[in-house]
């Protein structure tokens, strides 16, 4: 499937640094990539298409486009997959209520997610991939399970059996009872009977009536979520790549259940080398989703006017791991830092930008603290200088390493 159009990134001097993420399954700070090959391998979860991009979605994908920025700074190749679910219940039910084809659906969502990421400068994955036309390397993973004996029938529908991963549960850290409750929560069905574990999930749902199908080895059907990730990942990346990243509510059980299908299948471990997740932003006191409604959308506000920079801004303004609540101000308060800067930039001279240079780069390699690398061009905004090379070689930086357009 098509991505968008790449921006333009400028090369900035200056000595990289190495970047250190918060790794979820171990509890810690990693150095991401480990090895010094000269490549890098990110595989980040994308939308399901049936509402268009909200804040959330857009903290996400400008949180990996800041891991992608520091790795291509440090001259690393990288190597990114995203995908798209766009066959899940989801989808299907949004399809059913407004009266719109389900393909339809996907194809205008992708659009306008395509659109919103464009406007905001995230660099495009090279394999940007949907469910829809993986069908054949989910079979082919499905197969892989049931040759590992880690497959089982339930009235027709296929399951994975997560017992078959010994490491199962080293992902996300939870105990079962918690496992269990988002299990239940995060479209799971841990009570449905037949089942040999109450966490085994779907890998291939036999067709119902009026629902779209697939003809495969198991029967005409259609995927199941976790598995989806994981035949994408290996066919692009392979195993042990270097970034598992998403949202935070994707802990589990989707990187959970996806990790544990690509180890079961392969027979190799781990499936990626860290797992990295945006924490949730929301809206009047609750997480922003499009089950709940409460949506602040990338689309309408680019519609309404507002500078796409400045949305970016806003979301750069709070760190990827820390749960946040949008406001108003958010936008308010990045369109002043925003004005602050490109005023700034037009000054015939400044002071030296290299230092501001290095702790940006610092600050950004030291999991992402973008609150100290915004403070830093802050305190360049503030400042006297008679440099006259030191607003271009600052606009040249900020564009490449915080994705920032003056």
């Amino acid at each position: 499937m098509q991505a968008w159009t790449k921006p333009e990134i400028p090369v900035v001097p200056g000595p990289a640094r190495r970047l250190r993420l918060y790794d979820t399954a171990s509890r810690g700070l990693v150095e991401v990539p480990p090895a010094t090959d000269g490549s890098a391998r990110m595989y980040v979860c994308g939308i399901t298409p049936y509402d268009a991009t909200h804040m959330g979605h857009a903290a996400t994908y400008v949180t990996f486009d800041l891991i992608n920025r520091m790795w291509r700074d440090a001259g690393y190749e990288v190597h990114y997959t995203q995908n798209i679910t766009d066959i899940d219940d989801p989808l299907l039910e949004r399809a059913a209520a407004t009266g719109v084809d389900w393909t339809d659906l996907a194809h205008s969502e992708i659009q306008l997610f395509r659109d919103d990421m464009t406007a905001l400068r995230v660099i495009p994955p090279q394999n940007y991939v949907g469910v829809v036309e993986s069908i054949g390397l989910v079979t082919d993973a499905i197969a892989d399970l049931q040759r590992a004996g880690a497959v089982y029938d339930v009235d027709g529908d296929l399951y994975f059996a997560v017992k078959a991963d010994p490491t199962f549960g080293s992902v996300s850290g939870y105990d079962v009872e918690t496992m269990r409750a988002l299990f239940a929560e995060r479209g799971g069905d841990p009570d449905r009977e037949g089942k040999r574990d109450p966490l085994d999930s779907l890998l291939w749902r036999h067709e119902r009536p009026g629902e779209p199908a697939w003809d495969s080895p198991f029967g005409r059907g259609r995927p199941g979520w976790h598995v989806e990730c994981s035949a994408i990942a290996l066919e692009h990346l392979g195993m042990s790549f270097d970034v598992q990243g998403g949202g935070s509510d994707l802990i589990f059980p989707h990187h959970e259940m996806s990790a544990s299908g690509a180890q079961v299948a392969t027979g190799e471990h781990p499936f990626a080398r860290a797992y990295v997740h945006q924490a949730m932003v929301g809206l009047d006191g609750e997480k922003m989703s499009k089950s709940k409604g409460n949506l602040v959308l990338v689309s309408k506000e680019r519609q309404a006017g507002t500078d796409p920079m400045a949305i970016r801004l806003a979301l750069l303004a709070h760190h990827y791991r820390t749960d946040w609540f949008w406001a108003p101000t958010d936008l308010l308060d990045a369109q002043a830092r925003l004005d602050v800067w490109r005023g700034a930039i037009t000054r015939g001279s400044g002071p030296d930008a290299a230092h501001t240079i290095d702790a940006i780069r610092a600050a950004l390699t030291n999991d992402l603290d973008t609150i100290a690398a915004l403070s830093a061009v802050d305190t360049w905004s503030d400042s006297n200088g008679n440099d006259p090379e030191s607003p271009a070689l600052l606009a040249q930086a900020l564009d490449a390493l915080l994705g920032i357009k003056l």
